[in-house]
């Protein structure tokens, strides 16, 4: 089912999942929001932000509609075991939405092979034009619709569908996988220096898993520095970057993922690289990066 983007897929499967709700707390906040409206379990996750298998299922209820897990974090880009998941809750019965908007374009996704209910994606992610997505249904499931009054996608969204955009992600989406075996080495090369950088530069320090990640995510945590003046510093030297979710860059609040995992919720800088970042690109990030922090630094004493 073609749709705006991922918020409007997991806006279907939270609209159609009427009982409890199973997520993990590093989750989206689209899926975090549809899980509040319902009766929900959120399940821990360990310091890189990775859900137990076990702890998942094992907060499953006999009115349990859905069991939501991320196939790889927004935020730290640490990859989730998807498929041992699916896979128990196939034995189980119980309905699963993984949630793929940072996995697709970026890691192998086999989604026949998953066999997961519902799969959510997101076009921008993958270079597509904004305001694209998907909804993959597994065969013989569904949903009630969330948008109704015609019988557009075969009953499952009504209205007409944006030719235009679809074709543009259905472009951008084969790129992205004939690329594949290629683009994810490019990303962990782009991403690479940074967590060196990271590495070698006292008060800074990579969160999320150190190697079972998303190639195109780099999650700093900055020791003793507020992120507000750190991204005005980097957005007068032309780099953009945010602090925690990029859905929710403008709020103010601590990052629930970050406090989930138990670290700093407050001080952190997530640098993602898109299909037209350059190494170049990511020397003149670090290099005022490293001008901001010292000339903040040099502020406070």
């Amino acid at each position: 089912m073609f749709c705006s983007g991922a918020s409007e897929a997991i806006a279907t499967v939270g609209h159609a999942s009427i009982g409890h709700h199973v997520l993990a707390a590093v989750e989206h906040s689209a899926v975090r929001s549809w899980a509040a409206r319902r009766p929900h379990t959120i399940v821990g996750v360990d310091g890189v932000g990775r859900v137990d298998p076990a702890d998942l299922l094992d907060a499953a209820r006999a009115d349990t509609s859905i069991v939501h897990l991320q196939w790889a974090n927004h935020e730290v880009g640490t990859i989730q075991p998807v498929a041992e998941v699916v896979e128990r809750c196939r034995e189980r019965r119980l309905p699963v939405h993984v949630d793929a908007a940072q996995a697709v374009g970026h890691l192998p996704t086999d989604l026949g092979a998953l066999g997961a209910d519902y799969v959510s994606i997101s076009g921008h992610k993958f270079g597509g034009p904004s305001g694209s997505g998907a909804l993959v249904i597994r065969r013989g499931v569904r949903p009630t619709p969330l948008i109704v009054g015609g019988d557009q996608e075969r009953a499952r969204r009504a209205g007409m569908e944006s030719v235009v955009t679809i074709a543009g992600f259905a472009a951008a989406l084969d790129e992205a996988v004939a690329a594949l075996s290629t683009d994810g080495e490019r990303e962990r090369n782009l991403t690479r220096p940074v967590i060196d950088w990271a590495v070698d530069t006292p008060g800074i320090s990579v969160l999320g898993d150190p190697s079972d990640r998303a190639p195109h995510l780099v999650c700093l945590a900055i020791e003793g520095l507020e992120p507000q003046p750190v991204l005005i510093g980097l957005d007068r030297a032309g780099v953009a970057v945010h602090s925690g979710n990029s859905c929710s860059s403008e709020a103010l609040e601590p990052s629930p993922v970050l406090a989930a995992m138990g670290v700093d919720a407050h001080r952190s800088l997530r640098i993602s690289m898109g299909w037209s970042t350059t190494p170049d690109d990511v020397t003149t990030m670090l290099g005022a990066l490293t001008g901001v922090l010292d000339e903040l630094r040099s502020l406070r004493t």
